[in-house]
Formats: C-alpha cells, structure tokens, sequence
C-alpha cells in the first residue's frame, strides 16, 4: 500500500526546506525591524514553525543572524572569488564584472539591507562586529585587493596601495545599499539618486585613476 508513502513525503519536503525557511523569515525581519527589535519567536512565526523548532537549527538569535549574513553576503564574496579565480583578462574588466554581479543581486535580493543592521546596531554587539569583520569584510578586501594587486602585477594600474583602493571600490556599493533601504524606501522628494548611473560614473573616476597613462582607454562600463 502507498498510503503510509503520501503522507510522509510532504512531512519530510518541509523538514528538508525549513532551514531556509528559517533564514529567509531571519532575513526579512532583521532588515524590517533591526536585529534587536528582532525576537526569535517572531521569525519562527513568520516560518510556520515552534519557537523550539527554531532552536533545533539555530540556538540562538546570534547564530541564526551569523547564518543569514553567510549565506547572503559570505556566499557571494566566495562566488566572487571563483570568478576572480577563473578570469581571463584585464583587471580593470574583471572589477567592472565584479561590481556589476555585486549589484545586480543587491538590487534584486533583500540582502543589501544588512549593510544597514550591522552599521546601526554592530556596536552594541561586538561578538558580531568581529564576526561581521572576519565574515565579510576582511574577505571582501583580500577580493577587491587580489584584483588590484594583478592590475599592478601586469602593468595596467598604477602601483598603489591595494587595501585602501579595495575599500574605495566598496565604499560607493556600500552607500547605495544603505540609501536603497533608508531614503531609498521613503516616498520623499528632493535629489532623485540613480544608482545605477552613480555607480558607473565610481567605476570610471575610479578606473582612470588607476591606470598608469591618463589617456588610455578604458573599459566598457554599465550600459
């Protein structure tokens, strides 16, 4: 008989799917309501699930948002290493492909919102501003420095300094995805921000600064 079968299989599907039901209720509410105002029974809530249920993935409010800033911002840096790791071509190029990816995916997924948790609320919780740093930041600066370092490696950037030129390059992506969820979300009136076109115009300032003749042409940018 396949009645015992039916049941369970949709049982199991749920059990096999509530991690990520988990993380995604984290997510949305962490970006909503800040990670103190946030409670654990709220996002178990909002999964469908026990606040025990929560506790058997995630034991706690500060693992469950360690969960949620690795899988949408630790992940991405990871896949933006595969990229460097694979690419064939000018570093210059290769920045251009990086920020356009980074933002792409920041304007289309609820993740860029935790830039704006961990700046307003990190101090208060230092166990996460060293994971945080260690999580996010300091990968994101081997990325953005291993690109620079091969553009000064091949002669094509001008030799400078290559962690303060990686966080320069973060900076601009970093501003759009706090004002994308602060002024951003507002229906206010006043200088009207295009991101997109902003960020082409970091990546030209930025790129003809760094190669080494002042008339050479540069990459082709965001359209």
């Amino acid at each position: 008989m396949h009645t015992s079968d039916s049941p369970s299989t949709p049982r199991r599907r749920s059990k096999e799917t509530r991690p990520q039901e988990l993380l995604d209720a984290a997510l949305a509410l962490f970006v909503a309501k800040g990670f103190a105002a946030t409670r654990s029974e709220e996002v178990a809530r909002a999964a469908g699930v026990s606040k025990g249920t929560l506790y058997l993935y995630y034991p706690s409010k500060e693992e469950l948002f360690k969960a949620v800033v690795r899988q949408n911002l630790a992940s991405r840096i990871a896949e933006g290493q595969e990229m460097v790791d694979s690419f064939q071509g000018r570093a210059s190029d290769l920045i251009v492909a990086l920020m356009q990816t980074w933002w792409q995916r920041m304007e289309e997924e609820a993740a860029a919102g935790i830039h704006k948790v961990v700046l307003a609320e990190v101090r208060n919780f230092p166990e996460l501003a060293q994971f945080y740093t260690d999580e996010v930041i300091a990968p994101a600066d081997r990325l953005f420095s291993s690109v620079v370092q091969r553009g000064i490696d091949s002669g094509e950037f001008r030799p400078l300094p290559v962690h303060e030129v990686a966080h320069a390059l973060m900076a601009p992506m970093i501003f759009h995805a706090l004002h994308r969820h602060s002024f951003g979300a507002c229906p206010v009136h006043g200088v009207e921000l295009d991101p997109a076109a902003i960020l082409r115009t970091q990546m030209e300032i930025t790129l003809r600064g760094l190669q080494t003749r002042s008339g050479e042409s540069g990459p082709a940018l965001c359209p």
